[in-house]
């Protein structure tokens, strides 16, 4: 079982390899004030320039960031890091669907219960339904500002700035 900011959850969702990767262009675009073309986030985290513009286009649809067009275009968070939280971005790219889906297995089989006796979910369907409960919340309770602030003391107070400066650096 592993704790995230005091809600605990023991299991497992999956979620994309983009989830991961516009998390990460989530806090480095907090480094900076101007937009940052998707290659450029691309190259910074050396992922595929394609696949990470996807993941980008979601968050524009999502509106948590902004497509900046021209020449000295790219993307732009749309609002304060301390008001993204993770959930917005992983329903943003993953969607907002849910985990486990309740299939009403007890009405099926020989020992099948009719249907007119179901009238609340099963015990699994609600334990099921209470863990992706709390994992949500528990994603909700973390902002970017929040990544931003662990990044920081994780790689020491230098990093995020060293990334501005490459971020916004002329390209060679």
């Amino acid at each position: 079982m592993s704790e995230s900011r005091g809600l605990a959850y023991s299991g497992r969702v999956k979620m994309s390899g983009g989830v991961e990767w516009a998390l990460h262009c989530c806090v480095v675009l907090t480094t900076v004030d101007e937009p940052v073309p998707a290659t450029r986030l691309a190259e910074l985290h050396d992922v595929s320039a394609s696949y990470l513009a996807k993941q980008l286009q979601a968050l524009s649809r999502a509106g948590l960031v902004r497509s900046v067009q021209g020449k000295a275009g790219g993307y732009v968070l749309t609002r304060e890091p301390t008001s993204i939280t993770l959930l917005d971005v992983v329903e943003a790219v993953d969607g907002p669907a849910k985990a486990f889906t309740c299939t009403e297995i007890r009405q099926r089989g020989p020992m099948a219960t009719p249907p007119e006796a179901c009238t609340a979910p099963c015990p699994i369907s609600r334990a099921m339904s209470g863990a992706e409960a709390a994992w949500r919340e528990s994603l909700r309770a973390v902002s970017i500002a929040d990544l931003v602030r662990d990044v920081a003391a994780d790689s020491g107070p230098a990093a995020l700035p060293a990334v501005s400066a490459w971020l916004t650096a002329p390209e060679a």
